[in-house]
């Protein structure tokens, strides 16, 4: 028995760990690896070998890991001779299972439109407000109401913070946060006329951009301005940020987009997008696109990395509002009509893949995050939708939880305040932050070059014994080393004291007219 146990294991056609193809350890790769050589601390080099293994393994068990993700987006696969925008909702929600089913409803609301709508980064909870004063904060998958309150005054926009329990509105004259109790916690008055905002839950920002053309970044966590620009550019309605670098996207009334940072006064970039006024705009989830729509009834893709136009569409309307799904699907706002594009970015789309009309006109549109449902404000109330494929079918519970307790959350805030990214490294590549600025380093290894260090000459000197006690080794290798700095400070301040000296001689014997002698010779 034990003869064959020996030869059953030493002929093992299964033994060690699966192989992983490459195409997949590149799909999940981190970057290059990091180069040993030069590190002349052990410890240190031992730390970030371990390190290295632990980033190679993790990689290979993520590819590896891969075929335990078996959700994915599914699209609706129309016939040859069909067309998918004609396809209605309710047609849609007969042929769902009753979860999915009951994510397609709306809200009348009649009194206090248009309203404007916020998902909650996990996609749970969903924020209303109306135009008039109404403001309303919910659960909508349980249709679970956490607070309702009447401001009193107009609500242009508004958000919700790192955690559901925090949002904040644009009201007429300035920027207010209330708990999910409907409790006002904070009135911001450093933000006036406040007409669009953007949260930037790595950084703990609130972004502002007002109505006389300012552009704001307020720190929620400890209450300070950290940055206000006037961009000179008039009235800022149209606002969007891109996740990928956290930088601010302003359209224009001149038909220009630009890009703002709080550590530059100027845009980072800007991009002549219309001849006409821009009305909307939109980033993707991965900072790689820039849909703009302008009063033309153009529609365009621009790529971030180039600036340039992908694409170009002709709508049979100026639309208003436009949005970015998980999948790159594309909400576009017209009258009261909602398109949903898909694939537009990287390739020519001359039908929408859906298309649903509502009974006014459309406030705002906003697809949820980890569902295939977009969000519809307009002037009479509120419409959730199916749009199959629209969600990122598989998500990372430490990024994002939707069924978050409140243990996970208390937790999950005291670890991103530890995390939370300073405003000074909001660029525009992120990439270069771990760089070398090579230009400078070689500036400085010049001026190194160029400082000719000459030698101190060898200091003697004699230690006389002292009384008892004051003998020791220490003490006098102490003595010594001083008498040894002393020596070459005033070396050194000799040699740079003559050096200036001469460079004055040149400088003195030079003429001003000398610059035009070389040119004649």
């Amino acid at each position: 028995m034990s003869h064959f146990e020996t030869e059953n294991t030493s002929f093992d056609p299964y033994h060690g760990a699966p192989p992983v193809p490459i195409e997949k350890l590149k799909k999940y790769k981190r970057g290059e690896r990091v180069d040993f050589r030069g590190i002349k601390s052990k410890l240190h080099k031992i730390d970030l070998i371990k390190a290295d293994k632990k980033i190679r393994k993790s990689v290979r068990d993520a590819a590896r890991n891969e075929l335990l993700l078996t959700e994915e987006s599914g699209y609706l696969e129309p016939d040859d001779n069909e067309d998918t925008y004609r396809i209605s909702q309710h047609e849609i929600a007969a042929e769902v299972d009753i979860t999915s089913a009951s994510k397609l409803f709306n809200l009348s609301l009649t009194e206090f439109g248009p309203y404007k709508i916020n998902y909650s980064r996990d996609g749970r909870h969903l924020l209303l407000g109306g135009r008039r004063g109404h403001v309303a904060a919910m659960d909508w998958v349980t249709k679970r109401l956490h607070c309702e309150i009447n401001v009193m005054e107009s609500v242009h926009d508004l958000c919700y913070l790192h955690l559901p329990t925090m949002f904040a509105t644009a009201q007429k004259e300035w920027v207010y946060i209330y708990d999910n109790k409907g409790v006002e916690l904070h009135c911001i008055k450093r933000l006036s006329r406040v007409l669009q905002m953007e949260f930037l839950p790595y950084h703990f920002l609130l972004a502002t951009s007002s109505e006389k053309g300012f552009v704001s970044w307020l720190d929620v966590s400890i209450g300070k301005m950290v940055k206000e620009l006037y961009t000179n550019a008039g009235r800022l309605n149209v606002m969007k940020q891109n996740p990928y670098n956290a930088v601010l996207v302003t359209g224009h009334p001149n038909g220009s987009v630009s890009m703002w940072s709080p550590n530059v006064d100027k845009p980072l970039a800007r991009i002549l997008c219309h001849a006409h006024p821009i009305r909307a705009l939109a980033v993707d989830s991965k900072g790689l696109y820039i849909a703009t729509a302008g009063a033309d009834r153009t529609l365009k893709i621009f790529d971030v990395r180039t600036y340039k136009c992908l694409q170009s569409y002709k709508l049979k309307g100026a639309a208003g509002f436009l949005d970015f799904s998980q999948t790159d699907a594309l909400a576009v706002g017209i009258g009261s009509v909602v398109e949903v594009y898909k694939g537009c970015c990287r390739n020519t789309v001359k039908t929408p893949y859906l298309r649903h009309r509502i009974t006014s006109t459309v406030s705002d549109v906003q697809f949820c995050p980890y569902e295939d449902v977009l969000g519809i404000g307009y002037n009479s109330g509120f419409d959730s939708i199916l749009i199959p494929g629209a969600g990122e079918a598989n998500f990372d519970a430490f990024e994002s939880n939707p069924f978050m307790t409140k243990s996970q959350r208390r937790e999950m805030e005291v670890k991103a305040l530890l995390e939370k990214i300073q405003p000074e490294l909001i660029t525009l590549d992120p990439g270069h932050l771990g760089s070398i600025n090579v230009p400078s380093l070689k500036e400085k290894m010049e001026k190194m070059k160029s400082i000719a260090y000459v030698k101190p000459p060898k200091i003697e000197f004699d230690v006389r014994p002292k009384t008892k006690g004051r003998n020791k080794s220490a003490k006098v290798f102490k003595k010594k080393t001083m008498v040894k700095e002393s020596a070459k400070r005033e070396f050194v301040k000799s040699v740079m004291k003559e050096k200036s000296q001469t460079k004055k001689k040149e400088s003195k014997g030079s003429g001003v007219l000398d610059r035009f002698k070389a040119k004649n010779k």
